[in-house]
């Protein structure tokens, strides 16, 4: 087991520490040079410990496997290879995510307002009015301080030539950003002397952010702004990262039933009694939100909550109907959208993709099924998608048969070459496939943390990355000047 002799192998694929065979990128040789001090053994003992330290930790995702009824709590798979992005990389994905989210937020506006962007016909409007997550009870909402999108994850991933580009918007409820902090204190402790020699910028202080912008939300004339994390539960999928954050922030974390409207205001049920709340972090979908607005069944949701909220009583991040700039749809639109918004050329490119409504391009997409990764519009988790040059000649008819009878309800796109690090897999270092989830807070101003949750696919050869699918994590480390 020697980095220095891991092969990058295939050349379709662009390799991030390693130009070639022994060929160190120049700015990671710290990290080459610490990792052979360490030796074969202790890298492997560092990786049993750090598993150990995540076991301890509790760091869990919740997993339904095909066709049981019973979910199950799992480790999050994490490899301690970092993933590093050098400063001049960083400040181009920076940029591009601030532009992104920027012209998103200038979408929801619009979209719930005026609708120029249907009637100047950048967007076609049965895309807006077909979309699941389009909510008609946010038309002519006013969210606080007009921002609509305040925590981001924006998926990235890079092609063989080693360029950047948008793979999904995530503007609901994104997840993740929880195993990204506890990455990196393991890490920390899993290298403190290669952490030292190397300039990284830190992450540590993304719950006082976030903690920050919740409460840059609340009226004016609250001096102490009280702030919840509203989960679903502890059945949740994410629940552990739900509990963390509530934690991390020092605020409390509260299910349905632990608060009621009054008089127009949100309290919180306490032993001293009600008790005023000012800002919701919701890690609940729109659906669930307010059973007297959207479904009537929800038993997650706190009855009166969009009265309070529409009152301009509460603050909610992010704002219902956030989820229609998150439609695949929709994100085949989004360069446009900055151009139209901005006035300016993206920083970031889409992947090109097809919208299989639009007649000319479905026919496309069915021609081609062996050749692209077809994906449901509102689909999540690697579910519901075709990897065209995986799949089988009865796996392509299916989906040309769902497609041809739901076109609004897909998309495709090229099969990209992901990018690959080094990754521990038994006792020796593969290539594994990667993506990217920056994640931003949108308050007075647009903060990009640094890095991001890199997921790794571990399944040799696999391009699905999520830890639904069999993938894992890794620290990420963004270089200093």
């Amino acid at each position: 087991m020697d980095l220095s002799a891991y092969d990058p192998e295939e050349k379709q694929f662009y390799d991030e520490l390693f130009a070639g065979r022994g060929q160190v990128r120049q700015e990671f040789e710290a990290l080459l040079t610490g990792l052979n001090d360490i030796g074969a053994d202790g890298v492997l003992r560092r990786q049993a410990a750090a598993e150990a330290a995540l076991l301890r930790a509790g760091i869990t995702f919740t997993l339904r496997a095909d066709g049981d009824d019973t979910d199950t709590e799992r480790i999050f798979p994490f490899d301690i290879i970092p993933r590093i992005i050098s400063s001049k990389e960083w400040e181009h994905i920076e940029t591009g995510i601030v532009q992104r989210l920027t012209a998103l937020n200038l979408f929801l506006s619009d979209v719930y307002g005026d609708q120029k962007v249907v009637k100047d016909g950048i967007v076609p409007e049965y895309l807006i009015k077909s979309c699941p997550d389009f909510r008609p009870a946010c038309i002519g909402l006013k969210p606080p301080r007009g921002i609509w999108c305040h925590i981001s994850g924006t998926d990235l991933v890079r092609d063989k030539s080693g360029e950047y580009f948008v793979l999904e918007d995530n503007v609901r409820c994104p997840s993740g950003v929880s195993y990204v902090l506890e990455n990196r204190q393991i890490l920390k402790r899993t290298f403190p002397l290669i952490f030292d020699r190397m300039s990284i910028r830190p992450v540590d202080d993304y719950s006082v952010r976030l903690l920050e912008m919740l409460r840059y939300l609340a009226l004016d004339r609250v001096d102490q702004p009280r702030v919840v994390v509203l989960t679903p539960g502890q059945y949740n999928s994410a629940y552990f990262e739900h509990a963390f954050l509530a934690q991390q922030m020092g605020v409390e974390l509260v299910q349905a039933d632990d608060l009621v409207v009054r008089d127009d205001f949100m309290y919180m049920k306490t032993t001293q009694g009600l008790e005023r709340v000012d800002v919701i972090y919701r890690r609940i979908g729109d659906d669930f939100l307010d059973p007297q607005v959207f479904r009537a069944d929800s038993l997650l949701g706190v009855p009166g909550l969009m009265h309070v909220y529409k009152k301009g009583n509460l603050a909610l991040a992010n704002a219902p109907g956030t989820g229609v700039s998150d439609d695949k749809a929709i994100y085949a639109y989004v360069e446009k959208l900055i151009r139209y918004y901005l006035q300016q050329e993206p920083i970031l490119k889409n992947v090109p993709t097809y919208v299989c409504s639009d007649e000319s391009e479905r026919k496309y997409v069915v021609e081609h099924l062996n050749e692209l990764v077809v994906k449901a519009t509102d689909g999540a988790g690697g579910y519901g998608m075709l990897v065209g040059p995986h799949s089988s000649k009865e796996q392509q008819a299916d989906f040309k048969k769902r497609i041809e009878s739901n076109p609004r309800g897909y998309i495709a796109q090229p099969t990209l070459n992901l990018s690959r690090v080094p990754t521990i897999i038994g006792k020796d270092y593969e290539p594994r496939h990667v993506d990217l989830r920056p994640y931003g807070l949108y308050g007075e101003k647009i903060y990009v943390q640094p890095g991001g949750l890199t997921r790794v696919a571990l399944r040799k050869g696999s391009l699905v990355v999520n830890s639904s699918q069999g993938g894992g994590s890794k620290d990420t480390w963004v270089l200093s000047d």
